[in-house]
């Protein structure tokens, strides 16, 4: 596909979610058809936006992202989520409503200039290994690498890599657990 196909097919999935999708209702136990259709449409308009979009995605209501995104198989985008790309998301993966993942930040070395004026910095990939659960309100922060299993805490900021299988918590988040140690000792 050329890329002028390419940015026409994210300009109409843009509008389409933007205008009629993000605004759809989420999970509701009274209209389960309407909710089914809703997430059938979230996903058909991530397929058009995103870089890279897997089967039976969940890309929940009110949430704000960036095309330069790749969403693993199974995986979901929460409730009120905000993501900046570029962004890597593996198969897997749980989002709990209003994570932020950021991939800029602003600029501030110089001091002649006000920060608002001196622009953002590159940007920073962020990867989330599969099988991760991302935790109400986690932000993580441009650059990091989440490793596969892992859980990030609720509120939780995530400044650094996070190893694989282990549970973060905290600001910064540190490690407080890696999973299945138990099962390894017995």
């Amino acid at each position: 596909m050329s890329k002028t196909c390419v940015k026409i097919k994210k300009i109409i999935g843009r509008c389409l979610y933007y205008g009629i999708g993000r605004w759809l209702p989420g999970h509701t136990f009274f209209i389960k058809p309407v909710a089914f259709l809703s997430k059938k449409f979230r996903g058909f308009c991530g397929k058009l936006i995103l870089d890279k979009c897997g089967k039976n995605v969940n890309i929940c209501n009110l949430a704000s992202f960036s095309s330069k995104i790749q969403l693993g198989d199974n995986s979901g985008i929460g409730i009120k989520a905000k993501i900046s790309g570029p962004c890597i998301i593996g198969n897997n993966v749980i989002m709990a409503p209003e994570v932020s993942i950021f991939t800029v930040n602003h600029c501030t070395e110089r001091i002649d200039i006000p920060i608002k004026y001196q622009g953002d910095t590159e940007a920073r990939t962020v990867n989330i290994g599969d099988d991760s659960w991302i935790g109400y309100r986690a932000i993580i922060l441009p650059g990091v690498t989440i490793g596969k299993g892992v859980v990030v805490g609720a509120g939780a900021v995530v400044t650094k890599d996070v190893p694989d299988y282990a549970v973060v918590a905290g600001n910064p988040a540190r490690v407080v657990k890696i999973r299945g140690a138990m099962n390894e000792r017995t």
